[in-house]
């Protein structure tokens, strides 16, 4: 063996006692950040997580960054990416809106649009006469009480 072919086998031996020393690889990122009561509520993505979120949600990860949040459920990840009508927060379950009620004062007998409800609200709302009036449900709401259909496991 020539002094450049010992030089690669002692490399390639010292690599392989490297990799056999060093401890395994640790848990992935959204593991070490659920289970966690501390998450249970919505939070920005940490910066550990914003690749995986991204993947999720097929987002670029500065989107991500400024506009999704993160949340543990038991030991699940959940994500949440914000749209032109997805909100993260919990979802509103009342049936008496103040600014539904003021919608019919002024639209009489019409369907009353989000812009008065907001987005949080899960249900159909319209202007019986001049009564604000919650229809039928629209959005599930899960255990913890946020619209089932706006989180998505990332783990």
């Amino acid at each position: 063996m020539g002094w450049s072919t010992r030089a690669v086998a002692l490399g390639l031996g010292a690599l392989a006692a490297v990799l056999v020393i060093m401890p395994a690889a640790t848990a992935p990122a959204a593991q070490r950040y659920c289970p966690d009561a501390a998450h249970a509520q919505p939070a920005p993505v940490p910066a550990t997580l914003v690749a995986a979120v991204a993947r999720a949600f097929q987002a670029d990860r500065a989107a991500v960054r400024d506009a999704a949040f993160v949340r543990c459920v038991g030991d699940r990840l959940m994500g949440c990416y914000v749209g032109a009508n997805l909100i993260c927060d919990k979802a509103d379950t009342r049936r008496a809106l103040p600014g539904a009620t003021a919608w019919c004062r002024e639209h009489p007998d019409s369907m009353i649009p989000m812009a008065a409800t907001g987005h949080a609200t899960i249900y159909d709302w319209a202007c019986r006469g001049t009564n604000a009036v919650a229809g039928r449900v629209l959005q599930a709401v899960d255990p913890d009480g946020y619209i089932a259909d706006n989180w998505k496991q990332i783990r």
